[in-house]
């Protein structure tokens, strides 16, 4: 059985053809709606989300017009991200959770550098949108 990343349909309305994707932490997982089942803690590498044009043009507005994350709104289901093995359920042996200091602290330091840079003529509204949406996850789950 596969369980790695693929591409998933747009994770607010299901729409199968995709225009847009935002790779997260995997600290991001608790805040999508029914996420609650999944272990964030397992997950191995970045989280990514994918949304159809229409959404993410509504998804664009929302973050750098109102100032609000799209998350809570966002399926898990539909959600892609790597899972380590479950090898305590296979060999009866317990494993160490995937450690996800590396990855965010690139994934923080990018986000502060696109926001630094806005004004680049290089910096996409992708980039400005995913940075935010970044920020906003580590100060929500800070402390976890």
């Amino acid at each position: 059985m596969y369980t790695g990343k693929t591409e998933k349909a747009c994770c607010l309305c299901g729409n199968p053809d995709t225009a847009t994707r935002l790779d997260l932490p995997p600290r991001a997982v608790p805040l999508l709606k029914h996420a609650d089942p999944i272990a964030w803690q397992d997950i191995v590498g970045e989280v990514s989300i994918y949304f159809c044009g229409s959404d993410w043009e509504t998804v664009r507005d929302l973050v750098l017009e109102t100032g609000m994350s799209p998350l809570s709104r966002c399926n898990a289901a539909r959600a892609s991200f790597d899972l380590r093995e479950d090898f305590e359920a296979l060999l009866n042996d317990i494993r160490d959770e995937p450690d996800h200091t590396e990855i965010e602290a690139e994934m923080r330091a990018e986000a502060e550098e696109t926001l630094a840079n806005r004004d680049d003529p290089y910096v996409e509204e992708r980039d400005l949108v995913e940075a935010r949406v970044i920020e906003w996850v580590f100060e929500d789950t800070e402390g976890e």
